[in-house]
């Protein structure tokens, strides 16, 4: 059964957009194994296409995002020795997180409720927009067990360490609004308008020069000091200075017009 599946768009004058669906009506696309593993292979798609896609953007289908992990695979760990547990859980969590290293933006269209696992999925993204007044938690404790999926550091990266304590300690229910307002989205909105919110911030993107864009999402999490960033920085810039991309944005500056990028 097909749990993930996606589309490519075609925007005028900005390249191409990629949309990816989760999609388990059965279990409120719970995060399976099996949907692991086609997402981490849609992913691999995606990033290998050519021409390279300018931005993604992950939502769910069924009217919810997410409800995270999935009862039947929680409920087989209890059996099994930590050490096979801790094998499995390394390579589950990889097969998700790969939206780290996608050489795109990734913006999640967190449509509906979004609990555990899938939260730090939203969280391991570059852009999220939630739904105002649907339910978030990192409610790991609640059900016996340390943060996973990577939300121990997630929480800290996307909100700061005062957030994270609070809500990794308690697994407290939040809403959109709160969410928000705790810096853990760029926007809640009403649930009818997250995905065409994250679909117009994706065009905007795709406007913008590629490679620069793809060299700015890498350095945003490989520079940790003023140092790293500046030398980053320099190298970067001095790779775009040689593009026909950079030298179009000179001659629409002159004209007072907006650059079309063709990503060479």
């Amino acid at each position: 059964m097909n749990c993930v599946d996606y589309e490519i768009r075609e925007l005028p004058d900005r390249g191409q957009i990629a949309v990816l669906y989760l999609n388990n009506p059965d279990t409120k696309n719970s995060m399976t194994l099996e949907m692991g593993m086609q997402f981490n292979r849609a992913l691999s798609d995606l990033a290998s296409h050519d021409p390279q896609i300018r931005a993604l953007v992950i939502t769910g289908k069924n009217g919810v995002f997410s409800s995270g992990g999935d009862f039947g695979l929680l409920s087989s760990f209890a059996g099994k020795d930590p050490e096979e547990n801790n094998s499995f859980m390394e390579s589950f969590y990889r097969l998700f997180l790969e939206v780290r290293n996608m050489p795109f933006p990734v913006i999640a269209a967190v449509n509906g409720h979004a609990i555990g696992a899938s939260l730090a999925l939203a969280l391991a993204c570059d852009l999220r927009y939630f739904t105002i007044d649907a339910k978030y938690a990192f409610n790991f404790v609640r059900i016996g067990i340390h943060p996973g999926m990577g939300s121990s550091f997630l929480v800290k990266e996307v909100a700061g360490l005062h957030h994270a304590q609070e809500l990794l300690l308690t697994g407290r229910y939040i809403d959109g609004a709160e969410a928000q307002a705790r810096g853990l989205c760029h926007a809640a909105l009403p649930g009818d308008q997250v995905l065409q919110q994250a679909l117009e911030t994706a065009s905007e993107i795709a406007g913008a020069a590629p490679q620069a864009v793809r060299m700015l999402k890498h350095g945003l999490y490989a520079n940790r000091t003023m140092e790293q960033a500046i030398v980053y920085e320099a190298a970067s810039q001095a790779q775009n200075y040689t593009t026909r991309d950079f030298r179009a944005a000179l001659a629409a500056i002159q004209k007072k017009e907006s650059p079309v990028f063709e990503d060479c």
